[in-house]
Formats: C-alpha cells, structure tokens, sequence
C-alpha cells in the first residue's frame, strides 16, 4: 500500500486546489494522521494551498514542515547547477514529515516560473523520488472535446514516459454540455488503464472575492460587514460615464471601480444595493487615494448597517487598478466555506470515491477524530437525502449553510417566512439559492388543513380553530406541522428562536415515539480521538430515576445511530456501592431499571467520571466492568451536572461539541444555539437528516 499521492498538472490554473481538498476530505475520513506537503511553493510568506489544507483539517504540522523550498531559492539552486541538492534536500523534509503520519499527500508546483517543461519533469521526477503515485490534473477550460481529448493522451504519455505510475487522471473546469461527449469517447478511443474523471466548470470557483481583489490591491478597508468580503465578483466595471447611463451596465456580482470624488457614483451604486429594480453589486473600489466627501460618509454611517456593499480605497488610478483587480486569481480561501462547500461538492459528485479509495488502499483507522466524524455525518446524511424544513428562512447564518448544504447535496431544504425578504437577503448576501424551495405559511395553501388538525388535537384544551389558525402561521408551528404530515423528514430552528418555541410544537404535534417516555437530549463531545455522548444536558432540569433510565436507553439509541457502541456510564459522585444519598439512590435505582429494561446493553452506574473513561482508575474501582475506563455514553443526574460538565470539556479540551440532539420523539425535530455558528447548523441538520434515515428504517 502506498503511502503517499502527488498531484501534478502540466500547465497553470489547472485546479490542483480542487482534487487537493476532494482527496484531503475522503482522506480524513479514513485516516487519522494525514500529512500534506508541496516541494515547491510560491515566493509568499504563507502558501495559501498549505494554509486551505492545515486549517480545515487541523493537521499537527507546521506551515514550515510542509514545504520544502520557495521559488526564488529553488530556482537560485538550479541556476547554479545544485538540482541534485534541491532534490536531495526536498526528499530530507518530505521524509522527515512522512515519518510521523499515516499518509502524505503532495501538491506539485503552480507553473509560475518561466520554463514549463522543466517544471513539469520536476515534478515527475520529484514523484519518482518520494515514491508516489500521481494523480494527473488535465485543464479542460477553453477545450474543445477533441483538445480535451489530446491533452488527455499527452498528459498520460507524458507522465509514463517519465516512468510515473498514475493511479487517476482528472480533467477540470470542462464545459458541462461537453461532459458525455467526452466520456463515449474516452471509452471508445482511448483503452486508458487509469480511470478518467471530468470536473465541469463551475463558475463560482473561478471568481475571486471581493475581500480577495482588496488584499492583492493592498486596498484600505473604509466601510461594511468583514462577512461581506466573502462575495463574489463576477464582473468589474469602470464608472466612467454619469450615473444614469452607468446603472444600465452594472449586474450581480458587479465590482465597481470609480474615483473616490465620484459622489454621485457612490451613492447610486449604494441606493441600488437596496432597491429591488436593480442588481446587488458586490461592492466599491475608490482610486486616486481620494477621501469619501463627510456628507457621502455621514449618509452611509447613519444607515441602519454600516454599508450595504463593503468599499475600499486605493491610491493608484482607475485605469492601474483595473488592470490589478482583472488580474487577482481566484483562489480556496480557508475563511471561504462557500467555494469549499462548492468545491467538495463538485468534486464528491464527479469522482467515484469508492473507486479511488480502492486504488489507493487506504487502510481505515480505529480511531475517530472530530473531523473524521464531522464528515461521515455528511457522507450518511448524503447517502439517502432527506428532507429537512427551516423555519427561520431571514435568517443569515441559516441561508449561508443553506448554500453549503445544497452545494455539498446533503439534503433537500425548504425555507419558511416571506419569500420576498428572503431573496433580498440572498441577493444582499451574495448567495445562490436560486433553486432553493421558500414556503409562507400566511400564505399557504396547507395552512387551513394544518390549522384544523391542530385544533383537532388540541381542542380538549380550550383553543378555538381561530387561536388554532393564528398558532399555525408561526414558523415553528408550520414547520414542525410539515413534518408531522411527512412534507418534510425533519426540522431544525433555534438560531434566532427559544428551545422552548423550538420543542413546544413537536411535544404538541409530533410527540414521543412508542415506548419512549420522555423527550431528551444528547451532545456529541468530539474529543481529539474519540466521539462521547453526553446526556442529558439541554431539556430536562432534575428526572427521576424512571425518567433517567429512559434518558439512558435513548441515548444509547443515538449512540448506535451515529455509528458509536453504546457503553453507558450512569454518572454519579459515587462509584459501585462506596456512597449513600439520596441523588446516588436515584442513580443506583436508573441504573437497575434501565438494566432491566434493556439487558443486551452494557450498562454501569453509579460511577464517577474518572473510573468511566480513565482505564487506570477503572482497573482500582471496578475491575470486573465492561463499561469502566471505556464508556462512550455518559448520562448525567441532572441538568446542572450535564450542562456545566459538557461546556467544560468543550473548553477545557478543545472539544468540539454537537447539539443538542433531541431524542425520544416520533420524527426527528432538533433546537440549535442562539450563538450557533455555520458549520454548527449545517452538522445539526446533517444529524437530523440521519435520525429521519433512521426513523424510516424502523418504520420499514
């Protein structure tokens, strides 16, 4: 088994970055200590490659260990005759950084220097040299089928004649309408041993941001949200002409570049970020170093944000910045989830996985660390799609997962509220939700119908088909109700709402499952290698012992669904028969009901956190036990015990901590965190996704 994959192309802006991150993930999903390396890097401070890699999957690496040389230097060794040194040094530090993972995967160099062809026999060679398989990167943009064709051919003759085994050959950035064209003829031409994988254009990937076209200017940031540096430029227009005539020719994604004593340019461009008649541009570039005029600034500072559009200054002139701003390259950023969300996805749908797994032999670890077990719930939640409802469809951070997920193909999405403030939010956000389903229940069709099944259950409390009405156009109700009648597989809410609005509609509505007594919560504690789960230690303040055990047998439910053997620690401030008390009582009698509820589980208690997950002090306090020292589902006495306990893990070990899932319903319906962060929605609708799969494999 090969210990090690290079990625190599033979002509610039290939999309090395793109099958870099799509290896990285199906990698990390595998395999716990992964290495990434690059012999040669641009003449940066930090490689933006290596930086993409290290920080999305929090490699133990240094920036410096994964590269060998910058271009200057490796070019300075060559030109003085030392390429045997360069390579002798390269083959040191790769070495020294393969000693300590389980896998490296290296990226070849970026062909910014001005000898193609040496490049290219330098990375063949420098593959030779470490020993790696290659994983070849065609360019496909600006091809004809036929040029896509022979670059195909040139690449793999070219590659073997350097004597490179390659394990895959891939073409990026092929127009979409090409793709099956190409496919019959590369099956029908060509008799390639290597499998041939093609990576339509995607047009996101290919325009740099706003925050990236700033950073290559060197600009000055004078207005707007850091968040909206994030938006993409899809076009740059000079504001040459007067405003009227000028507002025909701007677009979505438009940047515009104008000097800054313009006035009636800025503030035009502001007014049509706002209006709904004209496209939302993606923000200002001023030139000439010249100020914004104090009333221009007093108008933009008195808006209710501090600018629609972020802008920026310059002092070089309009033309000069033009010229720069066309040249910036798009790059995947680590801040960027869109472009990586996008990437991943173009990537997972394109490449046969299973495919390129097989021929690497990837060899699965016995650990899991976070990130692995962060993408196995997309990978899961990918393999049967469901449909999940977000009821609070403004709100920000909901739309930018939103556009994750449906760029990753994780789950169908339907968003609740008025769809005409829910497209000017997307369009003020930069996002593309175009396809996205938007319902509102005041305007609904099902409102009627859900509004009478409501009051039919809940007329016995007094409401009337009125209240009952009014109840059904709140979003949580409408949503929940969406689930209830299988519209939708489940539902996840709580970033701008209350646990309590978030639960109270599936207690009323959906209710427990058959044989569950009470609704519960779960966290999923990521530690550095391992997955625990915790519970409870969102809903429920003081349970009885009755109410613990079934708190237990759920969780270890969860536990099974997410792919972690139940072993149920009952938590207490006393282990086996030491201690006496009235709370340890409680636990002593959940522990023998659950037991006896469930034999085929393995469960203990009462047992201190020490002896659950500690094998030393296991081994002193209860020797005998399956679960001591190696417990993964620990249920806590109380809510004052469990919520404190799992927010100090997660500090205190840099554990990263999912939930609270709810458990002990009839569908799955899950509360998120008002501080809820993107990739905290978009791993909680992953994990309800999965608990709808699940639902429907027992009703099955």
């Amino acid at each position: 088994m090969s210990k090690s994959l290079f990625i190599a192309t033979l002509e610039p802006s290939g999309g090395k970055s793109v099958v870099a991150l799509g290896i990285m993930e199906l990698l990390s999903r595998r395999l716990h200590n992964i290495g990434f390396f690059r012999p040669i890097i641009p003449d940066v401070e930090c490689d933006n490659n290596i930086q993409l890699i290290l920080n999305r999957y929090n490699l133990k690496s240094s920036h410096e260990d994964m590269y060998a040389y910058k271009h200057e230097d490796a070019r300075r060794l060559v030109s003085h005759g030392q390429s045997d040194l360069l390579l002798k040094n390269i083959l040191e530090k790769y070495k020294a950084l393969e000693s300590r993972c389980d896998f490296v995967l290296c990226e070849g160099t970026d062909y910014t220097g001005v000898n193609s062809a040496f490049e290219f026999e330098f990375n063949a060679g420098v593959a030779n040299d470490l020993g790696c398989p290659i994983v070849a990167v065609v360019k496909g943009r600006g091809k004809s089928p036929q040029e896509i064709l022979d670059a195909t051919r040139f690449a793999r003759d070219a590659f073997e004649s350097q004597g490179c085994t390659i394990l895959a050959i891939l073409v990026n950035r092929v127009e979409p309408r090409n793709a099956g064209l190409i496919n019959a003829q590369l099956k029908d031409e060509m008799l390639v041993k290597e499998p041939v994988y093609l990576l339509p254009e995607e047009p996101l990937l290919g325009k740099p941001t706003v925050g990236e076209i700033a950073a290559t200017l060197k600009s000055r940031h004078l207005q707007g949200d850091p968040e909206d540096l994030k938006r993409d430029v899809l076009d740059i227009k000079i504001a040459a002409m007067n405003l009227p005539h000028f507002l025909d020719y701007i677009g979505d994604g438009t940047l515009v570049i104008t000097p800054g004593d313009r006035s009636d340019v800025i503030l035009g461009s502001l007014a049509a970020t706002v209006s709904e008649t004209y496209p939302n541009i993606s923000g200002l570039l001023l030139t000439g170093g010249l100020p914004l005029e104090p009333q221009v600034q007093r108008l933009i500072k008195g808006s209710k944000k501090t600018s629609p559009i972020p802008i920026f200054s310059v002092d070089t002139d309009t033309y000069a910045t033009a010229i720069k701003a066309e040249s910036v390259r798009a790059a995947l950023t680590p801040q960027n989830e869109r472009k990586i969300a996008s990437a991943l996805g173009l990537f997972e749908a394109n490449v046969n996985i299973a495919e390129i797994e097989e021929r690497i032999k990837v060899v699965r670890s016995t650990s899991v660390t976070p990130i692995m077990f962060e993408y196995n719930l997309i990978e899961r939640a990918k393999a049967r799609k469901q449909r999940i409802v977000l009821p609070e469809g403004s709100e920000r951070r909901i739309l930018q997962a939103s556009e994750i997920l449906l760029r990753r193909q994780v789950v169908d999405i339907t968003l609740l509220g008025n769809p005409e403030d829910i497209r000017r939010k997307i369009s003020g956000l930069g996002l593309n939700l175009e396809n996205i389903k938007i319902v509102d229940p005041m305007q609904s069709e099902l409102l009627e119908e859900y509004a009478m099944i409501y009051y039919g259950m809940r007329k016995h409390k007094g409401i009337s088909e009125k209240m009952a009405r009014d109840t059904l156009t709140d979003v949580s109700f409408f949503g929940t109700m969406m689930v209830y009648k299988g519209i939708a597989d489940g539902m996840v809410s709580g970033a701008v709402h209350t646990t309590g609005e978030t639960i109270r509609p599936a207690l009323q509505i959906i209710r427990t499952r058959a044989g569950v007594a009470i609704v519960s919560s779960v966290f999923l504690m990521c530690l550095a290698d391992r997955v625990l789960v915790y519970g409870d230690c969102a809903v429920n303040p003081d349970p009885s012992a009755e109410q613990l055990a079934d708190i237990a047998v759920s969780s270890a439910e969860t536990a099974k669904i997410y792919g972690i053997e139940p072993r149920i620690a009952m938590c207490s401030y006393s282990t086996g028969k030491s201690g006496q008390g009235k709370d340890v009582d409680k636990v002593r009698e959940a522990t023998r009901l659950a037991k006896e509820n469930r034999p085929d589980l393995k469960i203990e208690g009462p047992i201190q956190y020490d002896a659950a997950v500690d094998a030393g002090v296991a081994e002193t306090k209860l020797p005998q036990s399956e679960v001591a020292g190696r417990a993964t589902v620990f249920i806590f006495p109380d809510l004052n015990t469990g919520n404190n306990l799992y927010k100090a893990v997660q500090r205190s070990a840099n554990a990263v901590a999912i939930g609270p899932v709810l458990q002990g319903l009839d569908k799955p319906v899950n509360d998120l965190s008002r501080g809820c962060t993107i990739p905290d929605i978009v791993n909680t609708v992953a994990i309800t996704a999965i608990q709808a799969q699940a639902a429907v494999s027992e009703d099955g």
